[in-house]
C-alpha cells in the first residue's frame, strides 16, 4: 500500500462524526491516533521502497550534475564566468539557459522516474517530492534573477510559489472548491472568496504588465528619430489608451462579466458620459488636435491670454504643463489652446529679438556712443553677433526720441532662447551698458529743474 493510501485509510478510521460536547471522546481518539501515525511513519522510514526511491532521486541529481558539468566544458558560453560582463542579448540568453540546464534536466529525469518508480516499486511519493522541490527551485531562481520589480517579485514569491506547490500536491482544486463555497449573494450578483482573490491577483498582474508594456512601447516610439516629435507623442498617447482599454476588457473577462451583456448598458453610459463629461472629451480631442496640427511641441515658450508664460514640459491628452522660470507648473486644459489665442514664442525657431532702452545727455557724442554700445552688447555670450551673422541680426543701436532731460536711445539684439528670469540677458546688458558709459565719460541724464526767485518790486506785485 502506498503512503497516500495509508494516510487516507488512517483518516477514514479515526475521523468519524463527533457530536457537540464530546471533547473527552475526541481527546481519547486523538491520543490513539498519535501512536498509530508514529507507527506508520516508522514503517515508512524502514521500508526498502523508500530507500530505493531516495537512491533513485540522488542518482538522477548526480547524473544531471555530471551532464551539466560536461556541457559547460564542451560549450564555454554556457559558463557564467565566460559571459558575466557581456551586454550581448544572445550571450545573456545563453547564460540564462546555462544556469537552468541542471535544474531543468533534473526535472525531466525525475518526471520519468516517477512513472518508473510507481510501476516497479509501487510507490513514487519521494521521487515526486524531489521533482516538486526542483520545480520550485527553478521558479525561485527565475524570480530572483529576472524579476526587477520588487512588488511583482514579492507577489510571485509569496503567492505564485505557494499556488504552484498546492497545484503539484493536487490540493489546489480542493482549496478552490472551498473558496468558491464561501460566497455571498446580493440580488443577482454572487461574490465568492475565490472570485475576489482571482480578480485581485490577476488584476494587479495585468495592470503591472500594462504599465511595463506602456513604458517600453513609449521608449521605442520616442527613439524613432525618423518620426516627428509630435507624431511620436500622438502614437505614444494613442498606444497608452489602447493598452489600458485592452487591460480593462481582460479584467472584465477575469471577473466573468459577459461583454455582450454590456452592449445596451454601454450605449446608455456613452450618452450619459457625452453630456456629463463634455469637458473631458473636449480636452481629449483637443489634445490629439494639438499634437497633430503641430501648433505646440515640447520646449516651446508659451504666453497665455492672461499674461502667464512658461515652457512646455509635458503634453498629455487632458492638459499641457507649462513650467515658469521660477519652477512653478501651470496645468492648462488642452481646450484653451483651441478656443483661445496664445503666443508661441519659439514655434518656428528659437531665435528672439529684444530691446533695451537707456538715455544719454544732450552734449554727448552720440555717433561714438552708438558704436560703443554695439560692441558692448555683441560681447555678451548669448547675443548673436559676428561676421558670419546676417547684418539685420547683429546688435543695432538707435535714437528712440528726444526727452526732457536727455536723448532716449535703445539697442536691439537677437539671442537663442527666451530672455526671462533664468537667462536675465536684458539685466546683464543694462549693467554692461552702464559700466561702458561710465568708463568712457558719458553722462546718464536725470530730471533737472531751474527755479528763479523774482523781486516783488520789479514785478509790481504786492
Amino acid at each position: 500500500m502506498s503512503f497516500s493510501s495509508r494516510q487516507h485509510a488512517a483518516m477514514a478510521t479515526y475521523t468519524p462524526y463527533l457530536p457537540f460536547g464530546s471533547e473527552d471522546v475526541a481527546i481519547e481518539r486523538f491520543k490513539q491516533l498519535i501512536p498509530d501515525a508514529a507507527d506508520q511513519m516508522l514503517e515508512l522510514i524502514l521500508s526498502t521502497d523508500t530507500y530505493a526511491q531516495l537512491a533513485l532521486a540522488l542518482t538522477i541529481v548526480g547524473f544531471s550534475w555530471l551532464i551539466n558539468t560536461r556541457l559547460r566544458t564542451i560549450f564555454p558560453l554556457l559558463s557564467r564566468s565566460e559571459i558575466t560582463n557581456s551586454v550581448d542579448p544572445v550571450r545573456k540568453f545563453i547564460r540564462v539557459l546555462g544556469n537552468l540546464v541542471f535544474p531543468l534536466l533534473t526535472i525531466l529525469l525525475l518526471s520519468m522516474a516517477v512513472a518508473l518508480s510507481r510501476q516497479y516499486l509501487g510507490e513514487s511519493w519521494l521521487v515526486n517530492f524531489a521533482r516538486i522541490l526542483a520545480v520550485l527551485y527553478v521558479f525561485h531562481t527565475v524570480i530572483r534573477n529576472h524579476v526587477r520589480n520588487d512588488f511583482i517579485a514579492t507577489v510571485f514569491r509569496w503567492v505564485g510559489l505557494p499556488l504552484l506547490l498546492l497545484h503539484m500536491l493536487d490540493v489546489l482544486e480542493k482549496l478552490v472548491a472551498i473558496l468558491e463555497s464561501m460566497s455571498v449573494t446580493i440580488g443577482n450578483i454572487e461574490m465568492s472568496a475565490y472570485g475576489i482573490l482571482r480578480v485581485t491577483l490577476f488584476g494587479s498582474l495585468l495592470f503591472w504588465m500594462g504599465r511595463v508594456s506602456n513604458n517600453t512601447a513609449k521608449g521605442i516610439i520616442r527613439r524613432q528619430e525618423k518620426l516627428d516629435v509630435r507624431t511620436r507623442e500622438v502614437a505614444a498617447k494613442l498606444l497608452e489608451v489602447l493598452i489600458f482599454v485592452v487591460i480593462f476588457l481582460l479584467i472584465l473577462q477575469v471577473m466573468g462579466i459577459n461583454l455582450t451583456a454590456l452592449a445596451v448598458f454601454g450605449g446608455a453610459l456613452g450618452v450619459g458620459l457625452g453630456f456629463g463629461l463634455q469637458s473631458i472629451a473636449s480636452n481629449f480631442i483637443s489634445g490629439i488636435i494639438i499634437l497633430l496640427d503641430r501648433s505646440i511641441s515640447l520646449d516651446d515658450y508659451i504666453e497665455l491670454e492672461d499674461g502667464r508664460t512658461g515652457t512646455v514640459t509635458e503634453m498629455s491628452l487632458r492638459s499641457t504643463t507649462l513650467e515658469t522660470f521660477d519652477g512653478k507648473d501651470i496645468m492648462v486644459p488642452n481646450e484653451k489652446f483651441i478656443s483661445a489665442s496664445f503666443t508661441n514664442w519659439t514655434h518656428n525657431h528659437k531665435k528672439q529679438r529684444y530691446r533695451v532702452d537707456f538715455s544719454v545727455a544732450y552734449h554727448s557724442d552720440v555717433r561714438k556712443l552708438v558704436e560703443l554700445i554695439k560692441t558692448v552688447v555683441a560681447s555678451h555670450e548669448q547675443v548673436i553677433s559676428g561676421e558670419h551673422v546676417q547684418a539685420e541680426e547683429r546688435p543695432d543701436c538707435e535714437i528712440a526720441s528726444f526727452g526732457d532731460s536727455g536723448i532716449n536711445m535703445f539697442v536691439e539684439f537677437w539671442m537663442i532662447g527666451i530672455d526671462d528670469g533664468r537667462n536675465r540677458v536684458g539685466g546683464d546688458l543694462l549693467l554692461m551698458i552702464l559700466e561702458a558709459m561710465q568708463g568712457h565719460g558719458y553722462e546718464i541724464p536725470f530730471p533737472q529743474r531751474e527755479v528763479r526767485i523774482l523781486d516783488e518790486a520789479s514785478t509790481g506785485l504786492g
